[in-house]
């Protein structure tokens, strides 16, 4: 019997596949593939049980040059804490609508400008309901939110642009968001202090 089962577990798939992420850190950013189960990236960025991820293939660069490759890994081990951002190239790959969106089958779509002390970005929140700055920010156990039809900006280097049909923001690195449908124009003569 113990055969059989032995078996039966090398044979049984994992489950298990490989997405492309983009991954944004105060310094680096870094490009490879995150293992993932059917709860998509939103599964592994969320996962309460660790603080850790893992990156496979993984290519390095430092934030000032966005395009050089400064070290190249088959696994690096990261701090989830410490990501600001990951980008996605395709929507599914965060994982089941029902997980994502925590079940409710009708949202709203917020267009926001996020501002953490590294990175600024743009996109659409999907939320059920009306915009509650308290609600993204302290409740429930998720830790990274999507963003959709993102752009994401660093702050002192801003021709570091990337733009992502899906991102996720860690909101622990929020410091301010703000609603599009709120913002004034601009007078570019007037300087922040009147």
């Amino acid at each position: 019997m113990e055969g059989v089962g032995q078996r039966i577990m090398e044979i049984s798939p994992r489950g298990q596949n490989l997405i492309p992420v983009d991954i944004y850190t105060s310094s680096y950013r870094a490009v490879g593939k995150l293992e993932v189960t059917s709860a998509g990236v939103m599964g592994i960025m969320n996962d309460a049980t660790s603080s850790f991820m893992e990156m496979h293939d993984a290519r390095l660069a430092r934030l000032h040059m966005p395009t050089k490759l400064v070290d190249h890994f088959e696994i690096i081990r990261m701090v989830r804490l410490q990501v600001f951002a990951i980008c996605l190239t395709r929507r599914e790959d965060i994982g089941p609508k029902s997980l994502v969106r925590g079940g409710y089958a009708t949202v709203n779509n917020i267009p926001v400008r996020i501002v953490t002390q590294v990175y600024e970005l743009e996109g659409t929140l999907e939320m059920p309901g009306r915009f509650d700055f308290s609600v993204i920010m302290a409740e429930g156990t998720s830790d990274f939110i999507p963003l959709y039809n993102a752009k994401l900006t660093a702050v002192l280097i801003p021709k570091l642009m990337v733009k992502s049909p899906c991102m996720m923001f860690n909101r622990r690195q929020v410091d301010m968001i703000g609603l599009s449908s709120q913002r004034s124009g601009i007078d570019q003569e007037k300087s922040i202090i009147a």
